[in-house]
């Protein structure tokens, strides 16, 4: 995916710091337009996350990109694992901590400030590591799925939710419209961040899905990667090992 990618294309600022600032204004929004733009169909596809974490009896997840903590939830509340939710915007963090505590889950899951191409954790920490619709805002992709291939035990899985885009018709049109018109137009009517959802639906529309993920991950390194599109192929679980 074209790293020129941006949320703010007068800005000067790098795309992390751009990307931070999107998501601190977006913060206490975030949550409410999620549920609508998916429809609540990410509950579905977080749902199948949660479960392939469960499957490989994870005792300690590293949550990336974790946003308002959604994932993290669900995963610390049908697991016994430990959960770190890691992300580079504070405000998605405070929206994330109250709602932890909220659950009684703030002594299973750590919430910490940190960005994913520089992970503070040491190597081999982890027994598996997810991200639900984060990739796609790395500034350098490689160096971000390099860090979390580090940190992973072996035989560790990586598991991500992402984007993607249908091929088959009519839903590869249906989706296009969706993304180009409505999305942005929803944002512009419904969050004080006018560009924050062009953003997200440019930076969807150009993520490099299915096979081409799948070839960056092996190029990484990780192994047995495979790709399952999900609601007509509007999202994508991919999973790999270390």
């Amino acid at each position: 995916m074209p790293d020129t990618i941006k949320p703010y294309k007068d800005s000067q600022l790098g795309k992390k710091a751009q990307v931070s600032q999107m998501f601190d204004n977006i913060s206490t929004q975030y949550d409410g337009l999620n549920r609508v733009i998916s429809f609540g169909i990410d509950k579905r596809w977080r749902k199948e996350v949660v479960q392939m974490v469960l499957d490989v009896k994870a005792t300690s997840v590293l949550d990336l990109a974790t946003g308002t903590g959604d994932l993290a939830i669900q995963i610390a509340a049908g697991s016994q694992a430990e959960v770190v939710g890691m992300d580079i915007s504070k405000g998605m963090l405070a929206v994330g901590i109250q709602k932890i505590a909220e659950q009684s889950l703030s002594n299973r899951i750590d919430m910490v400030y940190g960005d994913a191409e520089n992970i503070p954790y040491n190597d081999e920490s982890f027994d598996a590591a997810t991200v639900a619709f984060g990739v796609r805002n790395f500034e350098n992709l490689d160096k971000g799925l390099s860090e979390i291939l580090r940190v992973l035990k072996p035989g560790g899985r990586l598991i991500v939710l992402e984007t993607s885009v249908p091929t088959r018709f009519p839903f590869k049109q249906g989706y296009k419209l969706y993304t180009h018109f409505l999305l942005p137009l929803i944002g512009k009517i419904f969050s004080k961040d006018r560009v924050a959802y062009a953003y997200l639906s440019e930076s969807a529309n150009n993520f490099p899905y299915g096979e081409k993920f799948n070839n960056i991950l092996k190029k990484i390194g990780f192994t047995e990667v495979r790709h399952l599109p999900r609601t007509f192929g509007v999202a994508t679980i991919y999973e790999a090992k270390k």
